[in-house]
């Protein structure tokens, strides 16, 4: 259990501006991580285990991607009690992302605001940085799952995109036990057009054939999962979910951040353009959810996110559809308690 409760560290950590904020709490947990002092935030895993594309998921709650774009802090993550935890947005080079300030909280809202814009140190510093980790080893002991997602640099024009998603496919594919394909940020100009039928196609198409080598050269089929925007129609859903299936992919993680304001219109920061998270985005998230799992069928894996601040959200992405969940804002309002107050409300439901 965690030695340190975290609604003494909140009002420190929202008294700094939300960047300098996440970048003090990363570090903290990069040099703590292993060492006595990583009490201060471990927390006993609740075992609910559940099979899913193969693989055995301890419990069904994750890190969403966004928090630990690097890699950095795999075993600090670890110790709060996560099933899964997925690290990046990682690009094949190393980009700062656009240009500050570049996150907002909405705290009304238990929102944030980011236009990060796939900030990351690159492909190869990523690696080196799961390749130290202590859960990833030969012969550790740990259950957690790690999910590694990839996107493409800024630079690189949306029709060469498929370049950069190879290339990272490439390098991250015998480190990940699942690969998650981020089409949906919209920090990225032109990146959520690929979640158009033809470009959609066509990506998917050439990651199923790329996948194949690499299973064949390293011996082991990876799930590959495609990640997906809330602010999708109907008619785009169901798009999405057939391509998704004629291509073979795995799973689909439903939702990234929204671009809608309609939830938080009036407050403070609520015009700032990029990706809005947290509580505003759960409705929005199930929807997407539900109507996935009606044109996916009961037995295509969904990993859901979005809003989930409490163990009763955690439950409602379950009921929606989803098979798992991923947390990210509701971890910046609530602290790591919400990984087991969420996997607690799942395996009491369910």
């Amino acid at each position: 259990m965690s030695l340190l409760p975290y609604a003494l560290a909140r009002p420190f950590l929202f008294g700094l501006d939300p960047e300098t904020a996440h970048e003090l709490t990363m570090a903290s947990l990069a040099r703590t991580q292993g060492t006595p002092l990583s009490a201060l935030y471990c927390s006993s895993k609740v075992s609910d285990p559940i099979e899913l594309a193969g693989l055995k998921f301890p419990n069904r709650v994750g890190l969403a991607a966004g928090l630990d774009k690097n890699a950095r802090c795999i075993d600090g993550l670890a110790a709060m009690g996560f099933g899964f935890v997925e690290v990046g947005t990682v690009t094949p080079k190393a980009q700062p992302g656009n240009p500050k300030p570049r996150m907002f909280r909405l705290p009304e809202a238990h929102a944030l605001i980011n236009r990060l814009g796939f900030n990351n140190d690159g492909l190869d510093a990523f690696v080196a940085n799961v390749q130290k980790s202590s859960v990833r080893k030969p012969g550790a002991k740990s259950t957690l799952l790690l999910g590694l997602n990839i996107g493409k640099n800024a630079a690189t024009p949306i029709e060469n995109a498929v370049d950069d998603y190879l290339i990272c496919l490439d390098g991250v594919y015998p480190h990940a036990d699942y690969v998650t394909v981020n089409i949906s940020s919209p920090n990225t100009k032109n990146l959520r057009a690929l979640q158009s039928d033809e470009a959609l196609d066509a990506l998917l198409g050439r990651i199923a054939e790329r996948r194949e080598a690499l299973a064949s050269q390293y011996g082991k089929r990876v799930p590959i999962f495609v990640k997906i925007a809330p602010d999708l129609d109907d008619a785009q859903i169901e798009v999405i979910a057939a391509t998704l299936q004629r291509h073979a992919m795995d799973g689909v993680v439903a939702t990234n951040t929204t671009l809608s304001r309609d939830a938080v219109k009036g407050l403070r920061h609520a015009e700032e353009a990029g990706g809005l998270s947290g509580a505003p985005v759960l409705a929005a998230s199930n929807r997407v959810i539900r109507q996935l799992r009606a044109a996916l069928g009961k037995d295509f894996p969904i990993i859901g996110v979005g809003g989930v601040m409490s163990g009763a959200d955690a439950v409602s992405k379950i009921r929606a559809g989803a098979d798992v969940v991923q947390i990210y804002s509701g971890l910046i309002y609530k602290g790591p308690a919400l990984v087991a107050e969420a996997a607690n409300a799942i395996k009491k439901c369910f």
